[in-house]
């Protein structure tokens, strides 16, 4: 099947393009972009006029909880540890498969009305979320997560092991990691058996890192460190890592995060949220290391909408380091886009508009947001004022979704 999008304003977040250019035709065919240019005539394809919108990448959200919407707004006045351990954890050992069904489905509805094509999930019941994206036609990267707090560890690697093996190259829209929930909920034993895993598997690692304080020494005083990046340097070398949060860096984990394959998902909104603090994204990124952005789950980051999260971004990191010309709007585009795909090793096929890469992109209506007022710089103009509710087109895999 070719779907041809007509006159649009590209924002194709691709190095060897023009940052934005103006009536643009973009030709696909099953799931890849085929042509790029004006005037594409093509008899055999389905027409769509997208004059006025801005047609752009769709975002990719690099932490997530899928299930979760149904915690939304229950953290208010927690702290991160008491909200998972009096609240969370309780309910969700409660949750049936049809729950974690019923729940991803509405999670998957908010992220494509707001213009995400593609998660990195973490949480359990596996099969249940991937049936649900399925059903959604969403891109999804997830796992089963593995933590060893109450000696079940084992139990959770091997229902992983049994996920991998049953839906290794399943779908091209699923793809499987593993999924540490942190350090500070494992033991050094479990830590090594996991990352042999992995590296046995050829496999990422999604993992929660340094979200606050109290993890920082727990996982100090549990694996006899100074720094918790030791722990990293000495059991994941040679992984591919995203790790989410970070808040709680020293110089001394960046120093040791140059020496290892690490992405960190930022995620704002949860960490103001919970109390936990502001990540210091500008310096990862000055370091060298690759930022993306996550949500979080709904109980902490309220909402899964990436423009909410790219503001935030960028006004915290002006913010706290006193300068405007930290995080530019279009380099935040980046951290939502692009970024996201180098943290899953997906750069060759999805986060930016190209030809022979993957059709996932979404079109929104800024005209909707600046009635009758000038728009006078379009990277600007998403970051602070487009909402989810702009966007008007979304696409996964050559599939209109929306």
């Amino acid at each position: 099947m070719k779907i041809l999008l007509k006159n649009c304003k590209l924002i194709s977040m691709q190095e060897s393009r023009e940052k934005i250019e103006d009536d643009v035709d973009i030709l696909i065919e099953n799931s890849y972009i085929k042509n790029i240019q004006k005037n594409i005539k093509d008899n055999d394809a389905k027409m769509i006029n997208l004059k006025g919108k801005v047609v752009m990448p769709g975002f990719i959200n690099t932490h997530a909880h899928v299930p979760m919407s149904l915690f939304k707004e229950s953290v208010d006045g927690y702290v991160l540890q008491d909200w998972l351990e009096k609240k969370i954890w309780p309910i969700e050992d409660k949750l049936t498969s049809d729950d974690i069904y019923k729940y991803s489905k509405m999670t998957f509805d908010e992220m494509i009305n707001t213009g995400t094509t593609f998660v990195n999930d973490q949480y359990f019941n596996t099969e249940d979320i991937i049936k649900a994206a399925n059903d959604k036609k969403i891109r999804i990267e997830l796992t089963r997560t593995l933590m060893d707090s109450d000696g079940n560890g084992m139990k959770r690697l091997d229902e992983l092991k049994y996920i991998l093996d049953k839906y290794d190259n399943y779908n091209t829209n699923i793809t499987l990691n593993v999924g540490i929930h942190g350090l500070y909920t494992s033991n050094e034993k479990y830590i090594k058996e996991v990352t042999d895993f992995a590296r046995q598997r050829n496999l990422k690692i999604h993992m929660h890192f340094c979200e606050n304080e109290k993890e920082v020494e727990d996982i100090k005083r549990e694996y006899n460190v100074k720094f918790p990046a030791q722990v990293l340097e000495k059991y994941f070398m040679g992984i591919k890592l995203i790790l989410a949060h970070c808040v709680k860096l020293t110089d001394e984990d960046i120093d040791i995060f140059k020496k290892l394959d690490v992405s960190v998902s930022h995620c704002p909104v949860s960490n103001l949220k919970l109390g936990c603090g502001i990540a210091q994204v500008q310096k990862l990124i000055d370091n060298g290391i690759n930022v993306s952005l996550g949500t979080d789950g709904q109980g902490s980051g309220s909402n899964m909408d990436m423009f909410e999260t790219m503001k935030f971004t960028a006004l915290l990191q002006k913010g706290i380091n006193e300068n405007p010309m930290n995080m530019m709007s279009y380099d935040v585009i980046k951290l939502a886009t692009i970024n996201g795909a180098k943290a899953l090793g997906k750069e060759k096929e999805v986060g930016s508009i190209d030809i022979n890469k993957k059709a996932d992109l979404i079109a929104i209506d800024l005209e909707s947001t600046c009635v009758n007022m000038p728009i006078n710089d379009i990277f600007s103009t998403i970051v602070y004022n487009a909402k989810g509710v702009n966007v008007k087109f979304l696409m996964v895999d050559g599939e209109i979704v929306r």
